[in-house]
């Protein structure tokens, strides 16, 4: 089954209009949202409406790659460029010339780099690393972030004049939780989608009740979550009990002043508060830190999809920490994480 756009929102029908408008005119494009909210989806729908569909669609993660390695993902090498460059590579935007290239998590460019793509953009040429010559190329360049890039622009953390080259359109998905009336629509065809997926598979199908409860809920990870909460309900059950218990945490997810999800769940369940009664208070202390840290790698982790190197951003620990955290809290990826 190809992914589809879907919802019957206003948000979602306007999104359906400008791409049918834009995607023969490659018009530099950004899409904005929070995570999980299906940006990828959407540039996607550009790509197989465009006059490009069947040329190069390569996809770059600006937030998976430190600069060096960035840079030269982006633009390519030549031999002797650096250590270890043996040969040349092609970048990124060679390899998308004629067809699409897809910037995800732009908002985490780093300011130089940001130059050489406002460059790019506006001589439509490049010049790989430890060569001379510089390369055309006819890449149209659709771009994507959950960053909101005007706040950045304030900060000084987006160059201006590549925002304006980069948003000649900008598409921007609103979360889950302000257009609920797409939910009971999205909930219907995942569970269409996974009863074919298991066919033959023993899977539950979610009653009414699950539905309703469903419906009603804030989807703080918005439609990733709600994808794979579907997926763990068809495959766990839905009795009320496991119902609590995958809608425990986030249940008390609230908005910050931006309008984005935070956690301020407890520390500890009140059922638990009886087995504390024997413990030392600085046993108890350490226990409540470690249920803190817990939650929030979690929390960080599950909010940037596992992307490790992302997540030592935000949490500002090193990769190695990050990685000692997840093993000796006991940290697991959800079932559609591939570890």
């Amino acid at each position: 089954m190809e992914a589809e756009l879907i919802g019957v929102s206003n948000n979602i029908q306007r999104i359906r209009d400008i791409i049918e408008r834009v995607a023969d005119t490659s018009l530099n494009v950004v899409v904005c949202g929070e995570t999980g909210v299906g940006k990828e989806l959407v540039v996607q729908h550009l790509y197989r409406r465009s006059n490009r569909f069947g040329r190069p669609f390569v996809k770059v993660n600006c937030a998976a790659l430190p600069d060096t390695l960035l840079e030269s993902e982006m633009f390519g090498y030549e031999p002797g460029a650096f250590t270890g460059a043996d040969k040349r590579r092609r970048g990124k935007f060679e390899q998308a010339n004629g067809g699409v290239l897809f910037l995800d998590e732009i908002g985490d460019m780093s300011l130089p780099l940001q130059s050489k793509l406002l460059h790019v953009l506006q001589g439509g040429d490049f010049t790989p690393l430890g060569s001379e010559k510089a390369v055309k190329t006819d890449a149209w360049v659709i771009a994507a972030t959950n960053h909101d890039l005007e706040r950045d622009l304030i900060e000084g953390k987006f160059r201006e004049d590549l925002y304006y080259r980069l948003s000649a359109i900008r598409i921007t998905i609103e979360p889950l939780r302000r257009r609920p009336e797409d939910i009971p629509h999205l909930i219907n065809y995942y569970i269409k989608k996974y009863s074919e997926e298991f066919q033959g598979k023993r899977f539950t199908a979610p009653r009414k009740k699950t539905i309703e409860r469903l419906r009603g809920y804030s989807w703080p990870g918005n439609v990733r979550e709600l994808q794979n909460m579907i997926k763990r309900i068809m495959i766990l059950g839905d009795d009320d009990e496991t119902l609590d218990n995958l809608l425990r945490a986030p249940e008390s997810y609230v908005e910050d002043g931006q309008g984005r999800p935070e956690a301020t769940s407890p520390l500890f369940d009140p059922r638990e508060l009886a087995n504390l009664a024997n413990l030392s208070l600085k046993e108890m202390r350490k226990r409540a830190a470690d249920r803190v840290e817990r939650e929030v790698i979690s929390y960080v982790l599950n909010k940037t999809a596992w992307n490790r190197s992302k997540a030592t951003r935000i949490l500002k620990i090193s990769y190695k920490t990050l990685l000692y955290k997840i093993k000796d809290l006991g940290i697991e990826p959800p079932p559609d994480v591939f570890d």
